[in-house]
């Protein structure tokens, strides 16, 4: 009974550390991201790269509901001039696939770049379709060859802060609950792997 209520208060804590870092992330990407004059009119989409982050820490699961409430909400929030429901719709598929990668985080130290440039380059390209099958009038083969570059490239070079920051507040909020415990490895990834294994 006690390993079972101690295993849904991990849980628990680990969804209300994932709300509070996509409301984080969708606060600075509409009020200072939106806002920063890049070449190219485009501007990392840290929304993106945060569920991507929260995927592949707390599995599929977690990544496809982050992803979808975090899309819903970039839906609505201004400035919104798109059909709601388009960043839901990617940023849900995009939270689960990079969920499906959590347990191939302690293989190798370039998974959480490699699927983040991948979430990008996906997360762009399937933006960008379903403006096309909604008729939006931006989305044309023009445009997509024009920012979908140079938004990846936003993305892939913002990558390693937001992963950064992901990680070290998923860091911190397990060492609040464990103060004993001096492992040095990221504990977000690592004790899922091993909560798995049990």
């Amino acid at each position: 009974m006690s390993l079972l209520t101690t295993e849904n208060t991990t849980q628990s804590g680990r969804n209300v550390l994932a709300a509070l870092v996509t409301v984080g992330a969708l606060i600075l990407q509409v009020a200072v991201f939106n806002r920063l004059p890049l070449p190219g009119q485009v501007t990392p989409d840290l929304v993106l790269l945060t569920v991507v982050a929260l995927a592949l820490l707390n599995g599929e699961m977690v990544g496809a509901v982050t992803g979808f409430c975090a899309g819903l909400a970039a839906d609505i929030i201004p400035p919104a001039d798109h059909t709601i429901g388009r960043y839901a719709l990617v940023y849900c598929l995009i939270g689960y696939a990079s969920g499906l990668l959590s347990d191939s985080m302690d293989r190798s130290s370039t998974v959480p770049f490699v699927a983040v440039a991948a979430g990008a380059l996906f997360g762009t390209l399937l933006y960008a379709a379903v403006g096309m099958l909604l008729g939006d009038p931006r989305a044309t083969g023009a445009v997509i060859a024009r920012i979908v570059p140079v938004q990846v490239l936003y993305d892939v070079l913002a990558s390693p802060f937001v992963i950064w920051v992901v990680m070290r507040l998923t860091r911190r909020a397990e060492r609040a609950k464990s103060p004993r415990r001096r492992d040095l490895a990221v504990p977000g990834y690592r004790s899922r792997a091993r909560e798995r294994a049990l």
